[in-house]
C-alpha cells in the first residue's frame, strides 16, 4: 500500500470575513477531506497533519479575555487545544466521507526543540489577536512579550519558531499507521518541549512550523509522498509580480537554488520548499504543493508543483 502525508492549511478553516464558527470550519474541512478521503477509498493510506494558525489565535484570545475570571493558559497548552479541535474535525469528517470501517485516531503530539535554538532569542512569529500599539506595550510590559507590527494591520505577539528536531511520540503514531489506523498527528507543528537533562519535559511558549514537521513525519512513519495543502495552486518564481512564472516540477536541486536565490519568502513558501527539500533527502519520492482540492490531481502529475530528487 502506498502511504502518504497528507499537510492542511490551518488557514483554510477560517477565510476572511467569517467568524469562525464551528459550523464554518466543518464546512471547509468538509472541502479539505474530500480529496484525501478519495485517495484513501483508492488504496492509499493517509496520514493527517495540519496547521493551527486561526485556531490558536482564536483560543488565545478566548484565553486572556477574562483573566480574572479564568486562569489564562500558556501558548504550548493552546497549542494542545487547537490539535484536539482540529483533530476532531479532520476525524468526524473523515469518518463521514468513508464510513465506520476505517479506524481513525487524532494524536496529541510533542515535538522536540534544541532550548539552544537562536529562535529563542528572536521572536519573529505573530500570534494572536490584534492590538492598538499603546494596549500592546504595556501588554508586553506586563506580561514580558515581545510585540510587532504586523503588515500595517495593527500590532501583535511575536513568539520564537524554533525547528523541530523529533516527534516525541513517532514510535506511537508509527504503530498505529502499521497497524492500518488513518492517524492525525503533529498539527500546528506540534506541541513544542524541551528535555531537561533529567530527561523530564517541559512544554515552551513557541510556534514550529507544521512543513517542517509534516517532513519529519513522513520520514517517521516511511511515507514515499508528502501532499502540502497551501493557498496557492502552484508554486511561483517571481511570485505576485507581473512577471510571475509557475512552476509544475522541479528536483531538489533547483529547489534549492531558487530558495538560496531568495524567490520563496520565509514565512510563506520557504518553509514548503524547506519541508520538501528535507523530505526527499530523507527518502522521499515526491512533494506536492497545491490547494486541497487539487492534491490528488497533483499526486498524478495533472495540478500542483511537484518536487523530486
Amino acid at each position: 500500500m502506498k502511504r502518504l502525508v497528507v499537510a492542511l492549511g490551518g488557514h483554510a478553516l477560517i477565510r476572511p470575513g467569517e467568524r469562525g464558527t464551528i459550523d464554518q470550519q466543518f464546512a471547509h474541512m468538509r472541502e479539505a477531506v474530500a480529496p484525501a478521503a478519495r485517495l484513501i477509498r483508492r488504496g492509499y493510506q493517509v496520514v493527517f497533519t495540519h496547521g493551527n494558525g486561526p485556531i490558536v489565535g482564536t483560543l488565545l484570545l478566548q484565553t486572556e479575555a477574562a483573566p480574572e475570571r479564568a486562569a489564562p493558559m500558556p501558548l504550548y497548552v493552546c497549542d494542545a487545544e487547537s490539535q484536539g479541535e482540529i483533530g476532531l474535525l479532520i476525524q468526524q469528517t473523515l469518518e463521514n466521507e468513508i464510513g465506520p470501517d476505517l479506524p481513525i485516531a487524532a494524536v496529541v503530539t510533542q515535538v522536540l526543540v534544541d532550548p539552544a535554538d537562536p529562535a529563542f532569542s528572536k521572536p519573529t512569529k505573530p500570534v494572536g489577536p490584534f492590538y492598538a500599539e499603546e494596549e500592546a506595550r504595556a501588554l508586553a510590559a506586563d506580561r514580558g512579550w515581545t510585540i510587532r507590527e504586523d503588515a500595517g494591520r495593527g500590532w501583535r505577539r511575536a513568539v520564537p519558531s524554533p525547528r523541530p528536531l523529533r516527534i516525541v511520540e513517532e514510535e506511537v503514531i508509527r504503530r498505529m499507521v502499521e497497524a492500518g489506523i488513518a492517524v492525525i498527528a503533529a498539527g500546528g507543528g506540534g506541541i513544542p518541549v524541551i528535555r531537561s537533562e533529567t530527561g523530564l519535559l517541559r512544554g515552551v511558549d513557541a510556534v514550529i512550523d507544521k512543513d517542517l514537521t509534516a517532513a519529519l513525519l513522513g520520514r517517521a512513519v516511511g511515507a514515499s509522498a508528502l501532499l502540502i495543502g497551501t493557498t496557492v495552486e502552484q508554486v511561483c518564481t517571481e511570485y505576485g509580480k507581473p512577471n510571475e512564472v509557475p512552476i509544475g516540477a522541479m528536483t531538489v536541486k533547483r529547489a534549492r537554488s531558487y530558495l538560496e536565490a531568495g524567490e520563496f519568502a520565509p514565512g510563506s513558501m520557504g518553509p514548503k520548499i524547506e519541508a520538501a527539500i528535507a523530505f526527499l533527502e530523507s527518502g522521499g519520492r515526491m512533494v506536492v504543493i497545491t490547494t486541497p482540492d487539487k492534491i490528488e490531481a497533483g499526486l498524478e502529475g495533472k495540478a500542483g508543483t511537484r518536487i523530486v530528487g
